[in-house]
């Protein structure tokens, strides 16, 4: 995985520093982040930093509920999110990509569930990211 752009900075970034930092992928972002408020209901953004070294991420969330973390990288973005059991079920039984399916089963297991890590560089990926968010939703 690509690492934050945004590590041991100490402010959150601007709207103009993430699009310095993703450069093309900026339109992959801005969809992502649209197509969940308008269609999912997920429009709550909080910028992160729980470590210096680990850089600053965008927490998106439904009300208090996280959904998915973004963290901005010098060629795209990195997408985490924490799967429940019954979420990780569904998206195997889901028509999620063969390559996301392939991710999810070699995913860490964590107490709170499975972290699933996508790396997205254009907006070709948004379509699979939002199913994964509606699946976590459902779940």
């Amino acid at each position: 995985m690509p690492v934050n752009a945004f590590i041991n900075k100490p402010a959150p970034p601007s709207d103009a520093d993430v699009a310095v930092a993703l450069g093309p992928a900026k339109a992959a972002w801005d969809q992502f982040l649209a197509d969940l408020a308008e269609e999912l209901g997920v429009d709550v953004h909080e910028w992160k930093c729980h470590l210096p070294k680990w850089g600053w991420a965008l927490r998106v969330k439904r009300k208090a509920r996280t959904i998915v973390w973004l963290s901005p990288c010098g060629s795209g973005f990195n997408v985490a999110f924490i799967l429940g059991d019954k979420a990780v079920r569904a998206a195997r039984q889901s028509t999620l990509p063969k390559r996301i399916v392939a991710a999810l089963d070699a995913a860490p297991k964590y107490p709170e569930g499975t972290g699933l890590r996508l790396h997205v560089k254009s907006t070709r990926a948004v379509g699979a990211l939002k199913k994964l968010a509606a699946i976590k939703l459902a779940n």
